[in-house]
């Protein structure tokens, strides 16, 4: 069962053909503190992560992602990111859990609107 989830269910890990291009032609460069993996071609042309977990590209950091993009030449392993004291947490995309932003008056969270404060004035045709 869990070859055949592997060759099909390419969304919770990574398939047989990415496991066979690591093995013949990928060089570990590094581990993100998520647990995601990265790794480059022999040549160092193309570059590519495997994810622990779901395969959603949010989860992947921003140190990371400009790596992947070529932005950066050299992994954050080597040359570690330069992070501003005014950046927050990296946070992966929440949609559809429980941690998922939910603004007041949504549906799922109370779907009452808070009043209007006054600012806005409704349009009425002429």
């Amino acid at each position: 069962m869990s070859f055949i989830r592997m060759i099909f269910g390419w969304w919770h890990h990574a398939t047989f053909g990415t496991l066979v291009t690591i093995w013949f032609s990928g060089t570990y460069v590094g581990t993100d503190k998520f647990g995601n993996r990265y790794y480059q071609s022999k040549k160092g042309s193309r570059r590519w992560v495997t994810y622990a977990g779901t395969v959603e590209a949010s989860r992947v950091p921003p140190d990371w992602h400009g790596w992947l993009h070529h932005t950066y030449a050299d992994p954050p392993t080597k040359v570690p990111f330069k992070e501003m004291s005014w950046e927050k947490e990296h946070e992966p995309n929440l949609t559809g859990t429980a941690d998922a932003h939910r603004p007041d008056g949504s549906l799922s969270k109370s779907g009452v609107r808070p009043p209007a404060t006054g600012d806005y004035q409704a349009w009425k045709p002429e």
